[in-house]
């Protein structure tokens, strides 16, 4: 049964986590849409179905791409993640957002405008790093590049991360899509992410065929009136899979340390060689980061992204890990009265 669902993503990996009672009992379906009382999952066939969230399961315990096992009706059990794409929530609150599983391929989309901004890709970077996820910056608009030449946007987009491909393409020519076609194979998940107007919709189409919502680009700041609004998962024209998220202008990072190491080597392995363990970067004497820089072998900028990555990560992490904590301790204390009243109840 398990064979058939390779063209879903489907590898030995999921297929070990199931016992001999299950294969038998149990239907193994990948979650293409996460909806707030239910989900829409794929069958081997790729029929898509509804499927029920009840019990212990909510909505927010899955990501599109997860796979799962049911019984037809309702989830039973959701299979352990082999990569999962997430944020700390918008705003003041300290919960996780699911964004995205088991995905292979990460398009960090911008364009060759105002949209291009390091910070922001490096933040898409760290997030596919840590996740062991292959990033891919796709660089549109390469038609009509605004104040300088295509190459530039490029080298910049490049300077970043080494480990990264980095594609320019006009996202409307049909040439250039077929571009991003060897990461889209049969068995292959990929998701969409980057800011609202940059042709991540116009990317999606091209890829799936999909009459996906298409954003204008506003001359005056180069932002999109409006992409796609909710997550989904579509089959691509090469066979492959593909999540396309909605743009997300705020995206705070948590435990990314790792990733965020490796998009920095060269910061972070200079680092171990300043005199102080606990060197600040500042004016300590021996600091090899502060060397580079005066020898003009360090971009100072470099240095300060990575400080309020570095930053934003351990803070958001530290929050979140407090939510958890408070949610197990307020579970432990309904449990513990819900124990005594049982007892009162039985004397």
């Amino acid at each position: 049964m398990t064979t058939h669902l390779t063209s879903l993503g489907w590898t030995q990996f999921f297929n070990s986590q199931l016992s001999l009672d299950e294969l038998e009992t149990l239907t193994p379906v990948r979650i293409a849409e996460v909806r707030r009382r239910s989900l829409i999952a794929l069958l081997a066939d790729e029929t898509r179905i509804e499927l029920a969230l009840t019990g212990e399961h909510v909505a927010s315990d899955f990501a599109v791409g997860d796979f799962a096992l049911t019984d037809g009706e309702r989830i039973i059990r959701l299979l352990e993640r082999r990569s999962l794409i997430s944020r700390k929530a918008a705003g003041l609150t300290s919960d996780t957002q699911l964004i995205a599983a088991n995905i292979d391929t990460l398009f960090i989309t911008t364009s060759c405008n105002a949209d291009m901004n390091e910070a922001r890709l490096e933040r898409y970077l760290a997030i596919a790093i840590e996740a062991g996820i292959t990033p891919v910056v796709v660089i549109t608009k390469a038609d009509k590049p605004e104040d300088m030449g295509v190459d530039i946007y490029v080298s910049r987009a490049k300077a970043l991360y080494e480990g990264a491909e980095v594609l320019a393409i006009n996202a409307k020519d049909p040439t250039d899509i077929a571009r991003l076609e060897p990461y889209c194979g049969a068995g292959q998940s990929v998701a969409l992410v980057g800011s609202s107007g940059v042709g991540k919709s116009t990317i999606a189409r091209g890829l799936t065929g999909q009459d996906l919502a298409v954003a204008d680009i506003r001359d005056d700041d180069a932002k999109g009136r409006h992409t796609t609004t909710a997550r989904s998962m579509y089959r691509m024209h090469a066979g492959g899979w593909l999540v396309d998220t909605p743009g997300m202008r705020e995206l705070a990072l948590h435990d990314a340390s790792d990733g965020i190491d490796m998009l920095f080597a060269d910061i972070t392995e200079m680092a171990t060689g300043c005199k102080f363990s606990d060197c600040q970067h500042e004016t300590e004497p021996g600091c090899l980061i502060r060397a580079a820089i005066d020898a003009g072998d360090l971009d100072p900028d470099r240095l300060e992204r990575w400080r309020k990555l570095k930053d934003e990560d351990l803070r958001n992490s530290e929050s979140v890990a407090e939510a958890r904590a408070r949610g197990r301790k307020f579970s432990k204390m309904v449990k513990s009265t819900m124990k005594v009243k049982r007892a009162r109840r039985g004397q």
